[in-house]
């Protein structure tokens, strides 16, 4: 085996890489000179780069350096099929009871029973309220006349009818030719049947009541307009004698019962005050003759 220079070389490499230190032999001319040496020469010109040499043995395994960070979160990946069913698990505790529903719609009579057996029969009960009166039975027959009995006391004296009474009335044409103005009185200008003095007039259309009572007082009168008429006792309109119409051509009638508190009180029939309306009292109202507006006052008490 030859000497070749280059194991000199290696085996140094080697040294310096396990930490020995290099060989140096100046003996050896072969020997691979060095310049710290003190036997060495000048340091010749670098030779080529040798053949690499044979890997050596793997060294020990270093200590385990840090944690590298966290890296992102991979995509999820795709969902694995679906494991068998589980056993079933014990039954829970039993939950509170719930609300009550809405109660349902009442079900189909069902089919009537047979009848059952007659019940004993029970204590006898209170003795109930007394009935209502039954009706009238048919009158029996009359018995026979008895004796006549002793005569009574007189009576006291009825109520006296008619009193007294008046009519006075008014023709169209040729009475009440000028309308009537509201707050104006009608005038009935004519006397008609009456029994005495004192029920009678002091103008044509004014009217004494000479006693004091209760007085019946009618009174009708044919009008072209729509309006009202009411009576009135010593110059004071009695509201509740008004009466009245709104359309048409029809008579006014209206009736009411007087009281009168003082002697000689003063009666007319107006057209209210406050109307807008002036009447015209109609003419031959329906035909060829003048047309009556009567005013008749009777005392029944």
């Amino acid at each position: 085996m030859s000497y070749n220079s280059n194991d000199d070389t290696m085996i140094n490499i080697y040294r310096r890489n396990i930490g020995l230190p290099e060989d140096y032999d100046c003996d050896q001319p072969n020997k691979n000179p060095c310049k710290k040496h003190p036997c060495c020469g000048p340091t010749g010109p670098t030779g080529p780069t040798g053949a690499t040499g044979r890997r050596g043995p793997t060294g020990p395994t270093g200590p385990t350096g840090p944690t590298g960070r966290r890296g992102p979160t991979g995509p999820t990946g795709p969902t694995g099929q679906r494991g068998p069913t589980g056993p079933t698990g014990p039954t829970g505790a039993t939950g509170a009871t719930g609300l009550t529903g809405a109660t349902g719609p009442t079900g189909p009579t069902g089919a009537t029973g047979l009848t059952g057996a007659t019940g004993p029969t029970g204590a006898t009960g209170l003795t109930g309220a007394t009935g209502p009166t039954g009706p009238t039975g048919p009158t029996g027959a009359t018995g026979a006349t008895g004796l006549t009995g002793a005569t009574g006391p007189t009576g006291p004296t009825g109520a006296t009818g008619v009193i007294n009474f008046a009519d006075f009335f008014a023709l169209m044409p040729p009475d009440n030719s000028a309308t009537v103005a509201p707050g104006t009185d009608v005038s009935f200008p004519q006397d008609g049947p009456n029994n005495g003095l004192f029920i009678s007039r002091t103008s044509a259309s004014t009217f004494n009541l000479s006693l004091i009572g209760t007085y019946q007082v009618l009174f009708q009168v044919s009008v072209n307009e729509p309006g009202q008429l009411i009576l009135t006792l010593n110059g004071v309109d009695l509201a509740y004698t008004v009466v009245g119409r709104s359309t048409g051509t029809s008579q006014i009638v209206g009736i009411a019962l007087v009281n009168t508190t003082v002697i000689n009180s003063q009666l007319t029939v107006r057209n209210p005050a406050g109307n807008s309306t002036a009447l015209t009292m109609t003419p031959f109202a329906g035909g060829t003759r003048p047309v009556s507006a009567h005013l008749v006052i009777t005392q029944i008490a």
